[in-house]
């Protein structure tokens, strides 16, 4: 059962509207569709990613630039098939919210759009016992991955390891993806993703372009695997290929 304070489906709060893009870089495209050749017949059905954000008011500045990228890796990803996604953020004191499992990236967007930054301590135990709870919901509608993007740590670590370790039992791998240049983020980032056999990487939130390929990546192996994640690092190259060594590891 999901902890009382992340429900399955709580609503998102309502805000502003914002157009969803209309479609994704040539480069991205480019990319999938090449994974998508190389792993024919070896993808997964019905693969299941949680994304998960940071919304507190220190990724204010840069929170719409990463808004409009996400949309942008979500429309590539879904339109290969294969891949569900869920929206989870936390903000404010004691607000973390889970959205619907969802296949459209406009719908996706449309959900994201909504979310606004707003001041308040990191709850990312609380995302990893969302995850983990919602991977025990079905074994047959299980959780193949988790993208957590962040800037800050301010928890405890003990209990972060302790729940980040019940991920890896269960075969959960989460990506890290560091916004800014906390010391103390950065070390509990890449424990957590050395933990759950996932994979950290540190991402300079002038340069979208960086952002865009390491979520590309995530969807990546959420909906095609280990293999197609091989796949896509040995073409996109950078810091794709980064994310694929560690896993590979």
């Amino acid at each position: 059962m999901l902890d009382h304070q992340l429900p399955r489906h709580a609503p998102l709060p309502v805000g502003e509207r914002k157009r969803s893009p209309v479609a994704a870089s040539n480069g991205v495209t480019a990319f999938l569709k090449q994974v998508e050749r190389t792993c024919q017949g070896d993808r997964r059905q019905g693969g299941r990613l949680v994304f998960a954000m940071d919304a507190t008011a220190s990724r204010a500045p840069t929170w719409e630039r990463a808004m409009h990228i996400q949309a942008e890796m979500f429309h590539t990803a879904t339109s290969l098939g294969g891949l569900e996604i869920q929206l989870v953020y936390y903000r404010g004191l004691k607000e973390c919210r889970a959205g619907p499992w969802v296949t459209e990236a406009r719908v996706l967007w449309d959900l994201m759009s909504r979310v606004t930054c707003a001041a308040g301590p990191t709850q990312i135990e609380q995302v990893l016992r969302h995850i983990l709870a919602e991977a025990g919901i079905s074994p047959q509608r299980t959780v193949n991955a988790a993208v957590f993007i962040g800037d800050c740590m301010e928890e405890n670590i003990d209990a972060l390891f302790a729940v980040a370790s019940s991920l890896r039992s269960i075969s959960i791998p989460v990506f890290l993806f560091h916004e800014g240049s906390d010391p103390t983020a950065a070390t509990v980032f890449r424990l957590i993703a050395s933990v759950t056999r996932g994979a950290y990487c540190h991402f300079n939130a002038a340069s979208p372009d960086e952002l865009r390929a390491l979520l590309t990546a995530a969807a990546i192996y959420a909906a095609g695997g280990k293999k197609a994640l091989l796949a896509h690092g040995r073409v996109a190259g950078g810091l794709a290929l980064h994310l694929t060594e560690q896993i590979r590891q």
